[in-house]
């Protein structure tokens, strides 16, 4: 099973050949390649998969995701 998650973009440029980016993923910080997208600024939000960015995301669609996430983690945990 492949999961991609929805993730904000903290930095760009990073790397020696300037196409990576750090992200944070709740309050995770991680470093991957923007190899396959152009124009990603900070702020912006990446699907990321395996280490890279396969596209762009719409800030609200992410919050939303990102939020869904939470609650059914709120929720596992609250089952334990």
């Amino acid at each position: 099973m492949c999961l991609a998650l929805p993730v904000k973009v903290i930095e760009v440029g990073c790397g020696p050949a300037g196409d990576w980016a750090i992200v944070d993923l709740g309050g995770v910080k991680k470093e991957i390649s923007l190899a396959l997208l152009d124009d990603v600024q900070v702020g912006d939000y990446v699907i990321l998969h395996v280490g890279y960015a396969l596209s762009k995301l719409d800030p609200q669609e992410a919050e939303r995701t990102l939020a869904l996430f939470s609650e059914m983690s709120e929720s596992v945990a609250a089952a334990s």
